[in-house]
């Protein structure tokens, strides 16, 4: 069958996790097409949350930020992979415009990297980058270590010039080379269990305040949870793949394995507590926005994304700072009790961002929808 082919890009797991939404989307308003994804995120996400059959190709399509931790980068090293992973591009076009035709592609989705918009054109057929930002822009706020790369940014913005559109998610940034935009709602991840039935799948005290630390894959340096000073008001839940040892009385850690092996998603895990501590980004502000859950949240190093996230979210989101320093010292409950005062906010977001797109990814291929 004709296929739509998945550039996602490898940095954390909030690209994968938006585009398993309207991949999901896809494959109900598009059963007859075959999808095809190109990334290095690990498998067991696809495998965890992707209901569609899909062929995974497992390699990276980006060099994206290296991380310290998630809350730490890396600028230098940052700058010299993206450099050398662009210096090869006519070669990584080549490569790819072979898989596109093996799997008889029609059409090109990004996320955001921009050899898929190159490789899409090489092939002959359209590409669209769904994203909130673009990697030129992200890399242009390291203008230290890019001034000794000046290829790397117009070699960008040339791979996304071969897009047909972009369609832009909120909280975004950058898309200086698109012509054609067009602005689509929230791409999140809906719970789908009740918070009461959540808790008690995951022994979980029912009735008491419950703030999740959510830092993603690359974990969070120099945080000891014995040292946490909120656990008489409230209990705090940690995930993860490894046990960060001894946990103090009103501590839970769940091994991320443990949610999806109840029959849950993360996102479930999200809506059944009361506050999120974490560093902004738009995969988790997504998701609490969309199951109605607080944000405490922290710095997360010099990202051009956080001073949009930061400016905006407030419109659709209870959140409050803590500093990174009280963060990892454990001082959270001043934070957390503050942030859960806090009234609704003004505006209440559009989440149906998945659907929207895999209808105008369906306006743009000539097939038989059944």
């Amino acid at each position: 069958m004709p296929a739509i082919v998945f550039y996602i890009s490898g940095h954390g797991f909030g690209h994968a996790s938006r585009a398993i939404e309207i991949i999901n989307a896809v494959g109900a308003r598009l059963p007859a097409c075959d999808i095809v994804v190109r990334s290095s995120v690990p498998r067991w996400l696809f495998e965890r949350t992707a209901r569609p059959p899909l062929t995974l190709i497992d390699a990276p399509c980006d060099t994206g930020v290296v991380q310290i931790d998630s809350v730490r980068l890396d600028e230098r090293t940052t700058i010299g992979n993206a450099a050398a992973f662009y210096a090869r591009l006519p070669k990584l076009v080549e490569e790819e415009a072979v898989h596109l035709q093996r799997h008889d592609a029609r059409l090109v989705i990004s996320d955001a990297p921009p050899l898929a918009c190159a490789a899409a054109a090489a092939h002959g057929i359209e590409s669209v980058v769904v994203s909130n930002f673009t990697w030129d822009w992200i890399y242009q706020a390291y203008s230290g270590p890019l001034a000794s790369h000046p290829d790397l940014i117009p070699t960008i913005q040339k791979a996304y010039g071969h897009a047909s559109a972009a369609w832009r998610l909120p909280l975004h940034g950058g898309f200086a080379t698109f012509s054609n935009i067009v602005d689509v709602p929230f791409v999140a991840r809906h719970a789908t269990f009740a918070r009461d039935d959540v808790r008690q799948r995951l022994a979980l005290p029912v009735d008491a305040r419950l703030a999740l630390g959510s830092f993603g894959g690359y974990g969070l340096q120099g945080f000891d949870p014995r040292d946490l000073d909120c656990t008489a008001g409230w209990h705090v839940v940690l995930t993860g793949r490894e046990a960060p040892g001894p946990l103090p009385r009103c501590v839970t850690f769940l091994d991320e394995n443990a949610v999806y092996d109840a029959g849950m998603r993360y996102e479930d895990l999200v809506a059944a507590v009361d506050a999120v501590v974490t560093k902004p980004g738009y995969g988790i502000i997504s998701e609490c926005i969309a199951n109605n859950t607080a944000m405490l949240y922290t710095s997360r190093g010099k990202f051009a994304e956080y001073d949009v996230m930061v400016a905006e979210m407030p419109r659709f989101l209870r959140c409050e700072y803590i500093d990174l320093a009280s963060l990892l010292a454990g001082r959270w409950r001043e934070s957390l009790d503050r942030l859960i005062q806090k009234p609704p906010p003004p505006e209440r977001a559009d989440t149906t961002g998945a659907q929207v797109v895999a209808e105008m990814i369906a306006g743009m291929l000539p097939l038989d929808p059944s």
